[in-house]
């Protein structure tokens, strides 16, 4: 990606210079980004910017998701950056059929989620909608809809089954634009935390935002797509084992994760004599990605796995526990913010 659509990397050199990186930023789980050179400069001098992701409502918040939203929130806790976070519906509807009736219950419980990570629903603070009710955002999209061209999208997204595909695209160019409305303070830097397979997503929003006016081009990182716990390419629904979401049974999550991919070796002895592999290790992933943040308990995680002084079986349990730990916690908080999220969606 960096070398053939100009993603620029996330070096090392760069997290230098940000103050209070995220862990993200910290274990190179963040490898590229576009223009954020100009949110660093908001950062630094203290000006004001923006961030913005969202989430298409099909189902409970899976560890993606959960990336993302915690993504949104550092920027909003860290640096008062004004938080906004869209809800897919148009996209659910055209991609996946789901009536916006039928979505809204789990636009709830997504809202509620990133509620629960500690996102700021205040006015000035954070901003939270649905696609089919945000009129600022389809105004965007028909807008934007006359500043390309059909060779322009078969260029960045291919052919699409259904002529609604390519419209749902132009709606989320309106939600990534949303927040340098006038209504939120006009043009501002916005930087978009997502996973690297939404980048098409961004490169047409840039080039938009060029040619449009009181527009600037917003800013994105990247994150890695972490594989499937089964130790396929990548999590899917289609195979229940390769991931899980924030709504399974305990027991159930608690079953994946004991059966889980790891880098360990053949035997006890030779784990002993060589060391684990972490960087094949879906519970070293789990556990560096989202449910450690203290870096010393990482390096004694990794310490122990590469020298040997650890097998499988017990560091699975150690992980297994920070995870449900975890989640017991979030749900608790969670289902505090449910009326909350109810009023925030309904209202609209």
């Amino acid at each position: 990606m960096i070398e053939e659509f100009g993603i620029e990397p996330f070096s090392k050199e760069l997290v230098k210079q940000i103050p209070r990186p995220n862990k993200f930023m910290r274990r190179g789980i963040n490898f590229g980004h576009r223009g954020f050179d100009v949110i660093l400069d908001a950062i630094l001098t203290k000006k004001p910017f923006a961030v913005m992701s969202g989430i298409k409502p099909t189902g409970a918040f899976h560890l993606g998701s959960l990336m993302t939203a915690s993504e949104i929130v550092y920027y909003q806790k860290e640096y008062g950056a004004m938080a906004f976070y869209g809800i897919a519906d148009i996209e659910s509807l055209m991609d996946n059929q789901l009536p916006y009736d039928e979505a809204l219950d789990s636009a709830i419980d997504n809202t509620a989620d990133i509620l629960a990570l500690g996102f700021d629903p205040t006015p000035k603070k954070g901003y939270i909608w649905r696609q089919s009710a945000e009129k600022r955002v389809t105004d965007i999209a028909f807008l934007a809809g006359s500043k390309v061209t059909t060779n322009q999208m078969l260029a960045i997204y291919g052919e699409r089954i259904t002529f609604g595909l390519y419209m749902s695209a132009l709606v989320q160019i309106g939600d990534i634009l949303l927040p340098e409305t006038e209504d939120f303070g006009g043009p501002k830097p916005v930087v978009v935390p997502v996973g690297a397979d939404q980048d098409p997503h961004l490169r047409i929003t840039r080039e938009i935002a060029r040619k449009l006016k009181n527009f600037i081009e917003p800013s994105a990182t990247y994150h890695k797509i972490m594989p499937g716990l089964d130790g396929s390419a990548k999590m899917s629904k289609r195979n229940p084992m390769s991931y899980f979401d924030l709504s399974e049974d305990l027991e159930d999550i608690r079953n994946k994760l004991m059966n889980a991919f790891t880098g360990g070796r053949v035997t006890a002895e030779e784990q002993r004599r060589l060391g684990g592999q972490t960087e094949i290790c879906m519970i070293y992933m789990l556990a560096m990605y989202l449910f450690v943040e203290d870096d010393t308990i990482m390096q004694q995680i990794y310490k122990e796995c590469v020298n040997g002084e650890t097998l499988c079986g017990p560091c699975k349990e150690r992980v297994c526990g920070f995870v449900l730990s975890w989640i017991k916690e979030h749900r608790k908080i969670k289902e505090k913010k449910i009326d909350l999220a109810r009023k925030l969606l309904e209202a609209e």
